[in-house]
């Protein structure tokens, strides 16, 4: 008789088997380099993986009300850009905004333009309008004043302002350092994935400070997969 996984039901490998995959998960290997090293299946590796950032996705909240100093950017995930197309999120590019609080944690998602009505859509409701919003110049955060958002700050890039008093968005613009660098690893990520790589990328920097396979553990024995 198998025994007992108390962290997957129904699992076909072992206990320890899946706990080595989920080391080999909390280290950012591929699933190529996890099956090498497991002896497990490629297609086996490429399911757990699947199953795991599903959770993490649903492990990432939803702010609501973010109060206190809060910092908002946009970013463009994608290939490279194309030759003769310019603008934002030019080349076939994927837009994805985001809040970070300082102090706090991140949140990301992914949007279909970078426009006032847009970005406004995501920010009212999840941004306390007492906070201290950070943005840089971009036209799209025109406007938060006369929606209530009357502690809005921004630094203006384009005229090589980066810091201003309190004024920054380095928080944010770190995200997008972290994200892009391990994101670069995978040489190209599907579309129909990319959420989910995003959202991994969003809980380990939330919990970067922390040791993840750790805290992997004490999730999925809370709600095993």
């Amino acid at each position: 008789m198998q025994p007992t996984n108390r962290y997957y039901n129904r699992a076909k490998i072992s206990e320890a088997k899946f706990r080595y995959v989920l080391r080999l998960f909390a280290l950012d290997l591929t699933a190529s380099d996890t099956a090498r090293l497991t002896g497990l299946s490629v297609r086996t590796v490429n399911d757990l993986f699947l199953r795991l950032r599903r959770r993490l996705r649903a492990w990432c909240p939803v702010p609501a009300g973010l109060d206190g100093a809060v910092e908002l950017d946009e970013s463009y995930f994608g290939p490279r850009r194309v030759r003769g197309k310019r603008g934002r999120g030019a080349g076939g590019k994927t837009v994805v905004f985001g809040l970070f609080k300082r102090g706090g944690q991140g949140y990301t998602e992914i949007v279909p333009d970078c426009s006032k009505k847009t970005l406004q859509g995501v920010i009212r409701g999840k941004i306390d309008v007492a906070a201290l919003v950070n943005t840089d110049g971009w036209r799209g955060y025109d406007g938060l004043v006369d929606v209530g958002y009357d502690r809005h700050f921004r630094v203006r890039h384009g005229q090589d302002e980066f810091v201003h008093g309190a004024s920054h968005i380095n928080g944010i613009e770190s995200f997008w350092s972290f994200a892009k660098a391990r994101l670069h690893q995978f040489a190209g990520v599907p579309k129909h994935t990319f959420l989910l790589h995003l959202k991994k990328s969003e809980f380990r920097f939330n919990h970067r400070h922390e040791d993840l396979y750790k805290l992997l553990l004490k999730l999925l024995r809370q709600q095993p997969l």
